[in-house]
């Protein structure tokens, strides 16, 4: 177990203590207002954390505060986990970006794409191109998410049984015959779509190494980098640390809902949204990713993989509302691009809320989310379990209040 503590005084690190004070504030009246159960944040300077808050609770019910070793689900920032441990394969040799996925995963070796149609009457014909390694770690492989209901194949995979990305009583392999056997939304490589395309990397991780996933990430990633509460369970010793999830209740209030089941190894290992980890150890695999592969003298990636990692691989160089399918032309999507495993900044002035070029970083569903920003040195994470019914406000203020408190 680690507990993450502030190192230095804000001002030793460039940071406005009073832009920081309103930070705080701001998070705290929508915890005393009702709109979040508790929160943690976290903000790191030149490798040291400078400021660091916990507030509320992490179970209302039982009135038992958030803390510094409070676990919280992660969701979808398992994501760049696992990409990262696919590009540990790739520096190994033993995948490349541009390999066919059906080389690893031969249930995807005649993928179809979607032409007209819906339900038993869709229309598809076969797919021009491969599915390429490249298009999983960057969203553009044509696959989707079931619970979208904006795209007739999302339909279909409601109809598949994966509307919630894994197949009934299945485990990693089975879903992704699954999603094999559905077609795409469109020509890989030709747009961008949020999707399970990280439950597939996950399954190619597998199949490559020779390991389970989640027994793959804790030898290679979380033990070498001494996150110790990461992983896909809780075991009975963790179990009273582990934050209640919270969902809205449509009268302005929150109200617990059902989370992972964290508790026993889950059959379906999710490298799209499976961990559960402490602010410590998230801290520790974005510090890591901040220098650029490399923590207190334990390396998972050279450098420029990681550059790699935060350069944007969409087609045409676009950003995610250009080249996104209408689900995701969104003025939130403006002026981001994507990565391989994480959304990354091309253009502040278009972003909605104040950015540097070139910060990279993701969220998860239950208002958690984290960012490097390489050219103010700085890393930042803010925990909480809220899973809301829309969007909200969290993410672009909490850039703003960071924005406003980096002095130089």
């Amino acid at each position: 177990m680690g507990h993450l503590r502030q190192e230095v005084e804000p001002r030793s690190v460039g940071l406005d203590t009073k832009a920081l004070a309103r930070l705080d504030q701001h998070f705290t009246h929508m915890v005393d207002d009702g709109h979040l159960p508790g929160y943690l944040v976290c903000v790191s300077r030149h490798g040291k954390v400078a400021h660091l808050t916990t507030y509320g609770q992490r179970d209302r019910e039982a009135g038992l505060p958030v803390g510094t070793d409070t676990l919280w689900r992660m969701y979808s920032m398992t994501k760049p986990v696992t990409s990262v441990a696919a590009l540990m394969l790739v520096e190994e040799g033993r995948l490349g970006l541009d390999d066919r996925l059906s080389d690893h995963l031969p249930a995807f070796s005649e993928p179809r794409v979607y032409v007209s149609g819906s339900g038993s009457g869709t229309v598809t014909r076969a797919a021009e191109q491969p599915i390429l390694i490249r298009h999983l770690l960057s969203h553009t492989a044509g696959l989707t998410f079931g619970f979208y209901h904006a795209h007739p194949v999302d339909a279909l995979y409601r109809d598949a049984g994966v509307e919630s990305s894994v197949a009934p009583g299945a485990d990693l392999a089975r879903t992704c015959e699954v999603y094999a056997g559905l077609p795409l939304q469109f020509e890989p490589g030709t747009r961008w779509n949020y999707s399970v395309a990280t439950n597939v990397l996950g399954r190619v991780i597998e199949v490559v190494s020779g390991q389970d996933l989640d027994t793959f990430l804790h030898e290679r990633i979380f033990r070498p980098l001494e996150m110790a509460d990461a992983g896909f369970q809780v075991s009975p010793e963790q179990e009273s640390r582990l934050a209640e999830l919270y969902g809205e209740d449509g009268e302005g209030g929150i109200r617990p809902i059902a989370g992972l089941p964290l508790r026993g190894r889950p059959r379906f290992l999710s490298g799209s949204g499976g961990m559960v980890a402490s602010a410590h150890d998230y801290h520790r695999f974005a510090e890591m990713l901040r220098r650029r592969g490399e923590l207190d003298g334990v390396r998972l990636l050279r450098p420029g993989t990681v550059d790699m990692m935060a350069a944007n691989h969409l087609p045409g160089d676009a950003d995610r509302r250009t080249v996104g399918v209408p689900f995701h032309q969104e003025p939130g999507n403006a002026g981001l691009g994507f990565g391989l495993g994480v959304s990354v900044v091309l253009d502040p002035e278009l972003t909605r809320s104040p950015s540097s070029e070139g910060a990279f970083g993701w969220s998860g569903v239950a208002t958690t989310t984290f960012w490097v920003d390489p050219r103010n040195d700085l890393t930042v994470q803010f925990l909480s379990q809220l899973r809301p019914t829309a969007s909200h406000s969290v993410y672009p203020e909490l850039k703003r209040l960071v924005h406003e408190a980096v002095q130089g």
